[in-house]
């Protein structure tokens, strides 16, 4: 859209008013297949517009609707409001809901997620996903050497606490125009910090800032890489976390947006 990946990512935000339409149609296509599907991999499903125009829940809608399997990764509280829709999906095995938290610092959340919200705030909506039988995981996205990896084992427990069943992990990554404003923000705000920040990125990363090799993009190689990987493992061994993808979602109930599905089923 010609836009810079700085201040323009964060304040234009783009909606698809017909995004449930377009879903619907697609499931109802001739030889659709179904199998899980992920919100929230690309960007929040819970931007603060969702709250204006619901993209999201009349997605989720559809999804309820045709009793089709997803995984919703989401660092808003917003996620909250559609909680009559997730817990029915989960009645049925067909949800996992991943909430990002990357550290339990508020002023640290500020500098690095200034519009998400906190991480008490987090935690709590993994109670609630909880109470209500949504599988919820937390996902520590992304991982920053000597600015958030110290944190790692805290950020587990306390999500454990709160009642995440899993746990995933991601490395910093900077493609493109993200290494510098990464740079620039270490600059203004961790500058007794910059350089060896930046120097563990490379060191995870080949001598770069960036990896984007598939097999190594989101675990980094290298010592400290390897560091990360075994503290990881051994917090959610100590917190009773998993670390595999969540409960496997079914894909028996799916049944087409309109029509029988029966008759659907004998290709008529």
């Amino acid at each position: 859209m010609g836009l810079s990946a700085g201040l323009d990512f964060e304040t234009r935000l783009f909606y698809k008013p017909g995004a449930a339409a377009l879903l619907r149609a697609e499931l109802g296509r001739r030889g659709y297949v179904c199998k899980p599907i992920t919100l929230g991999a690309n960007t929040d499903p819970y931007q603060p517009i969702e709250r204006r125009y619901a993209v999201t829940r009349s997605v989720l809608e559809v999804l309820r609707e045709t009793r089709h399997p997803v995984t919703v990764i989401t660092k808003g509280a917003l996620v909250l409001r559609d909680l009559d829709l997730l817990a029915e999906l989960a009645r049925d095995g067909l949800v996992n809901v991943v909430i990002t938290l990357i550290t339990l610092q508020n002023d640290l959340k500020r500098v690095l997620e200034p519009r998400a919200a906190s991480p008490q705030a987090r935690l709590r909506i993994i109670e609630g996903l909880r109470a209500a039988g949504v599988p919820t995981g937390v996902l520590v996205a992304p991982v920053i050497p000597a600015l958030t990896d110290p944190e790692l084992e805290d950020v587990l427990a306390a999500a454990a606490a709160a009642g995440a069943a899993r746990a995933g992990y991601v490395l910093l990554r900077l493609p493109h125009e993200l290494s510098a404003l990464f740079r620039d923000c270490l600059r203004q705000h961790f500058p007794e910090r910059a350089a060896h920040v930046m120097s563990l990125v490379q060191s995870m990363r080949g001598g770069r800032d960036n990896d984007p090799h598939f097999g190594t993009r989101m675990r980094g190689s290298g010592v400290f890489a390897e560091l990360i990987r075994n503290r990881f493992r051994l917090a959610c061994t100590r917190t009773g976390l998993s670390t595999g993808r969540g409960p496997e979602q079914s894909t028996a109930l799916f049944r087409p947006p309109g029509g029988d599905p029966a008759q659907l089923d004998l290709g008529l």
